[in-house]
């Protein structure tokens, strides 16, 4: 998610490619938010606050911590894919394809923000490990928080592979960068690094093996 300031860091080739993948990313995220709150029968306005929780919360957070101005306050188009998008889903009603598409919609939407996350931390200044975690929290903060108001099972207590996805993008973008990759060459291949591990947990059921032992018994 970027912003004025940012845009003068980044060189000139990623840009038109972020700023796609960017607003792409918050209405595949903004159609998830709304579909959480369509799955419990609420109106158009919940669907609303649900699709623009989900798509902007992640970068909201991210923004705050590296102290950069908070990209939705200063780009209105945000919000309104956000709620173009909880629209959409309102219109669509009962489709039998629509959760399928979403949740690959979703993994590509892992794999960019993860990216991206690191991208502008890295152009702020940021360690190598802040950009690692700045691009795991742009991808996955919205999504815990729509979890958390749709009374659900956040993704970050499910074994099914979704953080890691994005941890895998934005570790694979900020080590390229390392090696002397140019922002473009390193987000073209970061992100379907990203992509693909999630692919793989939504095709063959891929989970991280979970702590031995029995479970705890209250």
């Amino acid at each position: 998610m970027i912003d004025a300031p940012t845009l003068e860091a980044l060189s000139e080739p990623i840009l038109p490619t972020l700023f796609m993948l960017d607003y792409a990313g918050v209405a595949v995220f903004g159609a998830t938010g709304a579909l959480a709150a369509a799955r419990q029968k609420h109106d158009l306005v919940t669907l609303g606050f649900f699709a623009a929780i989900t798509g902007v919360g992640g970068g909201t957070l991210r923004d705050l911590l590296i102290d950069a101005p908070v990209f939705w306050v200063q780009d209105w188009r945000y919000i309104a894919i956000c709620l173009a998008a909880a629209v959409g889903v309102w219109f669509l009603g009962q489709r039998e394809w629509r959760f399928r598409a979403l949740l690959w919609l979703d993994a590509v939407g892992l794999a960019a923000y993860g990216v991206m996350g690191a991208a502008k931390a890295e152009a702020l200044g940021a360690t190598p490990l802040i950009c690692i975690v700045m691009g795991a929290l742009t991808a996955c903060f919205g999504g815990v928080v729509r979890d958390l108001l749709a009374g659900q099972p956040s993704i970050l207590l499910r074994r099914e592979i979704t953080v890691t996805a994005a941890i895998l993008a934005a570790t694979a973008y900020v080590a390229l960068k390392a090696v002397g990759l140019s922002n473009l060459e390193a987000a073209l291949v970061a992100a379907p690094c990203g992509f693909a591990l999630r692919a793989g947990a939504l095709v063959w059921g891929w989970s991280l093996p979970s702590f031995p032992g029995s479970a705890a018994r209250g």
